[in-house]
């Protein structure tokens, strides 16, 4: 694990394992590595700088969240780097207005910030049967982001452009999905046809926390039959 500074800002990453493909793990917005601890011990961030750095060659991009847009992205911008793409509970193409991201964009840039981030993870991102004692640490972890980080954030989601990322998208897809889907996927599946498409069962929008078992054979199966096999 380290640091790696670029034009002043660090870069974290922890780095272990070996094989192939490569898995570079990029978390949501408010967040940070740890809530992707069981998908890094399953399978033993200025992205694109950080792999070259780091000499990772086609790695999968995996990303929760805000993370997945980030990953989408990057596949986009640099079609040569990734291997493949794999979202998980990542807004793409919300199938419903994105209204309350709007007005949390608003609410995160007046002094009572905090509080409007609390009362919409607590609202938004988690079912009654999620772990209480999990959530409780998750909402107070993301809110007690900087404010300018989490505006920055918030007002750029509500910016991307998730339709235009999906049509250029040419690596294979992987998309998955909570217990209530957020995303128009019959629209998205239009616009990037080779796009896979996985749900759990019984988790929120942290998902690959609250069941990792279901995360973890969904990103294998998906890399198995999406990704070339070298050469025996």
């Amino acid at each position: 694990m380290g640091w790696l500074t670029r034009d002043g800002v660090r870069l974290y990453h922890k780095e272990e394992g070996h094989g192939d493909p490569p898995l570079l793990l990029i978390h949501g917005g408010g967040c940070d590595y740890a809530h992707f601890a069981p998908q890094y011990t399953h399978f033993r961030d200025d992205m694109a700088w950080l792999c070259e750095q780091l000499n990772l060659r086609e790695p999968t991009l995996i990303g929760h969240s805000m993370g997945g847009k980030v990953a989408l992205e990057l596949a986009v911008r640099y079609p040569g780097l990734p291997a493949a793409v794999v979202a998980v509970e990542s807004s793409v193409l919300p199938s419903q207005p994105a209204a309350g991201v709007a007005s949390l964009s608003a609410a995160l840039r007046t002094p009572d910030f905090r509080a409007a981030a609390r009362e919409f993870f607590e609202r938004a991102l988690f079912l009654p049967t999620d772990d209480p004692e999990r959530k409780a640490k998750i909402v107070e972890q993301m809110a007690a982001t900087p404010q300018h980080v989490l505006a920055s954030a918030f007002a750029n989601t509500v910016a991307w452009d998730g339709a235009a990322a999906a049509t250029a998208c040419q690596v294979p897809f992987l998309l998955i999905s909570g217990a209530v889907v957020v995303n128009d996927l019959a629209h998205l599946m239009r616009l990037c046809p080779h796009l896979v498409h996985g749900q759990t069962v019984g988790a929120g929008h942290f998902n690959q926390l609250e069941v990792p078992d279901q995360v973890n054979a969904m990103i294998e199966r998906f890399l198995a039959i999406s990704l070339p096999r070298p050469a025996a």
